[in-house]
């Protein structure tokens, strides 16, 4: 049964390989955890039935490992610091050969044409969240504050700006104010652009997460969690929305107290017919 065979994980940083690799060791799957020196944490070489530990780039060195530990299925997990491909990459001959064969050095683009390479391998990418779908971020308000009308022109403003973004594939994220786009997430990453674009705003800022139009649910999800709140604080950011059903949300119960004592308002959408956003549960 797919149930008892080894399951691989290739691990960035950040708590989620280590969420995926308890949680298939709860699933009765043995882990192979392909680690990154410099983005993930120790910890997952405890948890990992069998550990590697590779600097980024060494993609022959993850097949080898694979190949001899009998991985046929794998998931991708954790972060990657994408501005480190231009400063701390090791890349053999196997990396720079698929690095030439991708025209746009954009997410989606790399992380497919990985997984097509695992898959030429005998390697199947499974989604990220093969068992933990109860991370997924939850549909309605999640703290005390709720947007009022101005923030909801900011919301639907900055979900349009955000949808069109993620269909160039250049991030998930906008930060917005009175209907202004203050600041796009790049390569930078999220905690970044709501910085650099709150700090614009001076207070009051909307941050607002999507998916990418058809996002692949085996890579790159958004995710959520305290240090994006801690960030907004930072700043004196309002608002943030997220696309239910369609990130990570990580410590809930931690994230929503800190954006109640900042006195921010946390909420999951869904797109309804006609374009329509909803936050009811």
């Amino acid at each position: 049964m797919a149930a008892m065979t080894k399951l691989g994980i290739i691990a960035g940083g950040g708590q989620f390989p280590l969420l995926v690799a308890k949680a298939a060791r709860d699933n009765g799957r043995e882990t192979v955890v392909v680690a990154h020196r410099g983005e993930s944490w120790p910890e997952l070489a405890e948890v990992a039935d069998h550990c590697q530990w590779v600097k980024l780039g060494q993609l022959q060195k993850l097949l080898n490992f694979f190949h001899r530990h009998g991985v046929t299925e794998c998931v991708l997990a954790g972060t990657i610091t994408k501005t480190r491909m231009f400063r701390d990459i090791w890349p053999d001959f196997k990396a720079l050969a698929l690095w030439r064969r991708i025209d746009a050095r954009q997410d989606d683009a790399i992380l497919r044409a990985l997984a097509g390479l695992l898959a030429d391998e005998g390697i199947q990418v499974a989604p990220s969240t093969l068992y933990l779908q109860n991370l997924l971020f939850p549909r309605g308000v999640l703290g005390q504050k709720k947007p009022d009308e101005q923030q909801w022109e900011d919301i639907r403003f900055g979900w349009r700006i955000a949808r069109q973004v993620g269909a160039l594939d250049i991030g998930q994220c906008v930060v917005v104010r009175d209907r202004a786009v203050l600041a796009v997430e790049a390569i930078e990453g999220t905690d970044a652009a709501i910085k650099r674009g709150g700090e614009l705003a001076g207070e009051l800022a909307v941050v607002v997460k999507v998916r990418k139009p058809n996002q692949d649910f085996r890579f790159d999800l958004p995710a959520i969690g305290p240090r994006t709140i801690s960030g907004m604080s930072e700043v004196k950011a309002a608002v943030l929305a997220v696309e239910a059903g369609q990130a990570l949300l990580f410590d809930p119960e931690e994230t929503v107290r800190l954006a109640d004592r900042a006195g921010i308002a946390i909420l999951g959408l869904s797109e309804e017919e006609g374009g329509e956003l909803s936050c009811r549960p």
